[in-house]
């Protein structure tokens, strides 16, 4: 039997490389994950890299994308009726250069359930920013590499 986790990476895999190719060359995985918040790491590697060997932007956006994403999808497949995900926006601040493999945190499984009930009740789309923070635990602890605010679009289908 396949742990939470496991389930979930393997989703990931499978939706990235059928989907978001993109992502699939990341090779994001999900180190954590409950209904509160999720962790998704990015290894460090040649197709993650830029000229400086630090962790590319592309790179970088796109495990932001996960972690706010995926848990915002996992918590609609839980409600039981179709949603429509988007991200309509984003502010970013890089604070250092990310130099190791790269983790992101979203802890907004909260304020996720609350846009999904409104949506739900309402029919209307819901937009509001979700927060991940990016650290480097490897080189930098849990100091922050980069903060990302995504704004997370829901409507109920």
């Amino acid at each position: 039997m396949l742990s939470v986790r496991q389930k979930a990476n393997l989703y990931l895999k499978l939706f990235s490389f059928n989907k978001v190719p993109m992502l699939w060359l990341c090779r994001p995985k999900i180190i954590r994950i409950d209904d509160d918040m999720v962790e998704v790491k990015v290894p460090l590697r040649r197709r993650t890299k830029n000229h400086l060997d630090s962790m590319y932007i592309g790179a970088l956006v796109a495990g932001a994308d996960v972690a706010g994403g995926f848990l915002a999808a996992m918590k609609a497949q839980n409600q039981g009726q179709p949603i429509s995900l988007a991200f309509k926006g984003i502010k970013a601040d890089f604070i250092k250069r990310p130099q190791s493999d790269v983790h992101f945190i979203c802890t907004e499984g909260a304020s996720i359930d609350d846009m999904l009930n409104e949506t739900i009740s309402t029919g209307q789309r819901v937009n509001r920013d979700v927060t991940i923070v990016a650290t480097c635990p490897k080189l930098e602890g849990d100091a922050p590499v980069a903060e990302f605010k995504l704004t997370l679009s829901l409507k109920a289908k």
